[in-house]
């Protein structure tokens, strides 16, 4: 079984702006100061940031998902403002997933604007398809990208 899944959200803050966020451990700081409660504890296990760097996140009591995600940074390209994490252990791995990868893509719309396209793409063996590909979730991407592109634009703002 292979699949595909793609969100976006509109952010009014410019794709450099989101990309310098995005890039770097500042996300999961970020993740840490104002989403520790709904995304759970992100702990830089390796690295600096960049390809190679190994995060730990733990999912909070009462979380849809269960327990903890360990993920390798396997891509950050500049020139296309996209970052990859592939799950190396727990999370969807853990469900029996052979393969699964997060991509945050930051997508200039205009000057002042962009799209932050949060995707996943898996693959495991078909008995996975009992596992429903409804199962299958961006959504704390999602509701990292609306977080980050508030706060990035009451930041703008108060500039």
């Amino acid at each position: 079984m292979r699949g595909h899944i793609s969100r976006d959200t509109l952010v009014d803050v410019p794709a450099t702006v989101v990309w310098d966020f995005y890039s770097g451990l500042e996300l999961g700081r970020f993740v840490n100061e104002q989403l520790a409660d709904v995304i759970g504890r992100v702990q830089f296990l390796e690295g600096d940031g960049g390809v190679g760097t190994i995060v730990k996140i733990t999912y909070p009591p009462g979380s849809p998902e269960s327990g903890y995600v360990i993920e390798r940074f396997i891509k950050i390209d500049n020139e296309n403002r996209v970052k990859e994490a592939e799950v190396i252990e727990g999370g969807y791995k853990a469900l029996g997933f052979d393969h699964f990868v997060f991509r945050s893509q930051i997508l200039e719309k205009d000057s002042e604007s962009c799209i932050i396209r949060s995707s996943a793409e898996y693959e495991g063996d078909d008995k996975l398809a009992k596992v429903d590909s409804s199962h299958v979730s961006v959504k704390p991407l999602e509701i990292v990208a609306e977080t980050i592109g508030k706060h990035l634009s009451e930041k703008k703002t108060v500039k």
